[in-house]
């Protein structure tokens, strides 16, 4: 996906917040194969069920199915133990080691709804730098897309959200940033259908230039 010039951000961040699946690194197979499985597991429609549990923490998908006689924490932790086990075929999104050892390591940090043990194997497995700091889903009560993960993370780095970007795939996370006053930019690599937003989207982190300056601020232009 080519960027048009004018489209891209022009002012400078104090802060990058990065959601973590799809954005940094492509999970999507092993994902599916595990909930595929507890999709099937429970009789739901897997092909419907699929396209929407991406994003969202495992604990408030499973509790917006509301499926009878379900114990939702034991499930949560199914699915969880489910995935840890499974990390084959996790890469990284092109360009996107290159550009986060680019980035201040104290200017960034990564907002996911995984819970911290399956995070951070994912980004072992992925190969991409471990942040210093990042918001799991352990880490709020509600998760996208309300926009306490992206608050937080936010003040873990010191800054205020509005004067920070946020990177993201899905529609949770789009409005989880843009709820926390943050600019937001989509990451387009693992979409299988067009997400319409009012930002604008890449492909791939080697479409963009990354610019610092004496104070840390950071902007991004089109390569």
């Amino acid at each position: 996906m080519t960027i048009p010039p004018s489209s891209l951000p022009a002012r400078s961040y104090q802060g990058f917040l990065f959601d973590m699946d799809g954005t940094l690194l492509n999970s999507t197979a092993s994902t599916e194969r595990v909930w595929g499985r507890w999709a099937l597991k429970h009789g739901l429609d897997v092909e419907a069920f699929l396209p929407t549990m991406h994003g969202k923490r495992g604990i408030d998908t499973i509790r917006g199915l509301n499926l009878p006689g379900v114990d939702i924490v034991a499930e949560a932790l199914e699915v969880e133990r489910g995935e840890l086990e499974d990390l084959d075929g996790i890469v990284p999104i092109a360009g996107a080691i290159d550009f986060l050892n680019a980035l201040p390591p104290e200017r960034w940090a990564i907002v996911t709804s995984a819970p911290s043990a399956l995070a951070r194997a994912r980004i072992t497995a992925a190969g991409i730098p471990q942040p210093l700091q990042i918001v799991t889903a352990e880490d709020v009560e509600i998760g996208k897309p309300d926009p306490a993960g992206y608050r937080l993370g936010a003040e873990r780095l010191g800054v205020d959200a509005t004067h920070c970007l946020v990177f993201e795939d899905v529609m949770a996370g789009v409005l989880a940033g843009e709820g926390a006053g943050a600019d937001v930019m989509v990451v387009t690599a693992t979409h299988k259908h067009a997400l319409e937003t009012r930002y604008p989207g890449f492909n791939s982190y080697e479409e963009l230039q990354l610019n610092v300056d004496a104070e840390g601020l950071m902007q991004i232009s089109r390569r």
